[in-house]
């Protein structure tokens, strides 16, 4: 190895570090850093900012207009290259770090890599404080950046220059890795930003990285094989990790192979198309009748890609307690949830693993039967909740409207509040891998930032498909700058709009539970004494996008498809109803918390009626 070494300060060492990472993706080599997001302020702009403008061809960077909604779009963007590929994003030191929080804990929840580059206080401490710095009296180590530690799964702070050498691979490695995946942190004081460095020229070669795959361990396969030969009424949860883990194809040849029924997690869904044979739809909280009749009945539980949260496995009441589960996954915390027989490895050559010892081994045909029957029952129900007319504006006629016009490769973003719910039970998946719900973490305002950064990854791969993004009113008031953002950048989005006047699906929860609607709805808001709805056609003009109202399904099909043919972003709008227009079937118990005291006989009712399903809870077993 050469000892030739290059002069950089820090900041200009992390970049080009960056700039010359790689990946192999289906035959073509790309960079692993798509490029960033980012807003600057002191804390990152004289250097960092100074290093990125170098490398602005090869790593463009894409001025965001909120922190939170920065992290939306790089964790989006992460989601549509399948882990593969990530974005980072830098922010000031202070209150443009702290924006960022939110969007590394969905990060975190969803184990999606995303870099985060954010200025820091100075290392010498000789300026403080300074604008925006935190003063911990009694530990002046301890600053905002700290706060990271929790939401991230790599954190470092750079207090000289060569630890960039140890740090920045480490990040990677993370970010990258299919059993820790999630973001990464790299705390930069402003001064040790410019300090320079004689960095070894080696230490920025070019490199390929490859996405590791772990063999599952033979003996915990034959243990889980032993299991599933043994099964009467086995099913399959297909998880996220399905798709990540590029096995998709492996995953249906499994079923097809051995007639296992197939149930989608919301992370899972679109792992299989709405007509395959096998697919009994999503399972859960928010799922389908047909999943979680065959869940419920299942002998043997085969889980891939999953981590098993409360909407998938209905608070752990979904499926029987004598049920016997097996979980496939690159992530051993998962892999062993509830005394499932963990087979901790890539679900690629896990499954691949399970089919070469199952030869022979097929599902009793009258099981695949009735789970035929469920779906078709499922199916008939889901074209009725659809349909236009069948009673006020509602979420699913939305869903089916845009669903029946759309192309098979447009890509679906929703996120928080009732369109999650509606968009799982009621979306018929054209293709694979085309719609991103984001229940890891829920988090309103991911659906107009989220869709500008799948966007941006779509655009990279197929340019003539469509970004759609389902958001309600709440979601959209939170956050909907980055209209502005996909304009400015040409990152055209279909955006619709649905306004129930308020927190609909929470009020929902509300009166399901015996309380009265209070501060959801803004005609229910005792501090609002005349409520009036936003002109979201006029903000979003304001923003540059083609905005038009809506009165009726029929008039929302013809604005799509003048949405479809426009080169811009388009933002639909239509009223629907907040009691009247909700999916009622397909839903599993979900433990919610309930007053055990309370003087309201609704409320108490209320509280006695959710408890009597906990007798299904399985206690961790």
């Amino acid at each position: 190895m050469s000892d030739q070494t290059v002069r950089l300060t820090t900041a200009q060492a992390i970049i080009r570090y960056l700039n010359a990472q790689f990946i192999e993706i289906d035959g073509e080599r790309q960079r692993v850093c798509g490029g960033g997001f980012g807003i600057f302020g002191h804390g990152n702009v004289t250097c960092l900012g100074e290093a990125l403008y170098d490398h602005r061809d090869t790593l463009p960077l894409y001025r965001g207009q909120n922190e939170q909604g920065m992290g939306f779009a790089a964790a989006a963007y992460a989601k549509y290259h399948l882990r593969r590929r990530f974005m980072f994003c830098t922010a000031s030191a202070g209150p443009g770090t702290a924006n960022l929080l939110t969007a590394a804990a969905l990060a975190h929840a969803n184990r999606l890599p995303m870099l985060m580059l954010c200025g820091d206080t100075f290392l010498t401490r000789l300026p403080d404080p300074v604008l925006q710095q935190l003063e911990h009296f009694n530990n002046p180590t301890l600053g905002l950046n700290d706060g990271f530690q929790a939401v991230t799964r790599y954190w470092d702070r750079i207090t000289h220059p060569a630890q960039v050498i140890q740090s920045l691979p480490a990040a990677l490695a993370t970010m990258l890795d299919p059993a820790d995946c999630g973001p990464a942190f790299i705390a930069l004081p402003q001064d040790v930003q410019g300090w320079a460095y004689d960095y070894p020229v080696s230490f920025f070669e070019e490199k390929t990285h490859r996405i590791r795959r772990v063999t599952p361990d033979a003996d915990e396969v034959t243990d889980a094989v032993t299991l599933l030969k043994s099964a009467k009424r086995p099913v399959m949860i297909a998880g996220g990790g399905v798709q990540y883990s590029g096995a998709v194809a492996e995953m249906t040849a499994f079923a097809e192979t051995h007639q296992i029924p197939v149930i989608e997690t919301i992370a899972g869904r679109a792992n299989m198309v709405n007509d395959h044979d096998l697919n009994n739809g999503p399972v859960g909280v928010t799922g389908s009748d047909s999943a979680n009749a065959i869940a419920e009945a299942a002998d043997v539980i085969l889980s891939v890609g999953c981590r098993l949260q409360d909407f998938t496995t209905g608070s752990w009441t979904a499926f029987a307690k004598d049920a016997k589960l097996i979980s496939v996954n690159a992530a051993r915390h998962d892999a062993g949830k509830h005394r499932s027989l963990p087979v901790v490895g890539d679900a690629k050559l896990g499954l691949a693993a399970l089919d070469a010892a199952l030869t022979g081994y097929e599902t009793p045909a009258e099981w695949i039967d009735f789970a035929r029957s469920e779906r078709a029952k499922w199916n008939a129900y889901v074209a009725e909740n659809i349909r236009p007319g069948n009673r006020p504006n509602s979420y699913a006629q939305a869903i089916g409207v845009v669903n029946a016009l759309c192309d098979k490769r447009d890509r679906v973003v929703a996120a928080a509040g009732g369109l999650p719910a509606e968009v799982t039970a009621n979306w018929r998946t054209l293709d694979v891998g085309t719609v991103d719900v984001e229940f890891g973490f829920s988090c309103m305002g991911y659906e107009i930032a989220g869709g500008w950064g799948a966007r941006i990854a779509q655009s990279e791969k197929e340019p003539e498909a469509d970004t759609i993004v389902f958001t309600g009113d709440g979601s959209y008031m939170l956050m909907n700058s980055d209209i502005y953002s996909s304009v400015l950048t040409q990152k055209k989005l279909i955006i619709l709009v649905l306004d129930n006047g308020g927190f609909a699906v929470i009020n929902k929860l509300q009166n399901n539970t015996g309380n009265e609607s209070f501060n959801n709805l803004l005609a229910d808001s005792p501090t609002i004494p005349n409520a009036f709805p936003v002109d979201f056609v006029a903000h979003a003009t304001s923003m540059g996008a083609n905005a038009v109202y809506t009165d009726t399904p029929e008039q929302l099909a013809e604005a799509f498809k003048t949405a479809k043919a426009a080169d811009k972003t388009s933002v639909i709008v239509m009223n629907v109803d907040a009691y009247e227009g909700w999916t009622t079937q397909g839903h599993a118990w979900w433990e919610v918390g309930t007053p055990h005291v309370t003087d309201n006989p609704k409320v108490r009712a209320a509280h006695l009626d959710w408890e009597s399903s906990r007798s299904k809870q399985r206690k961790g077993v």
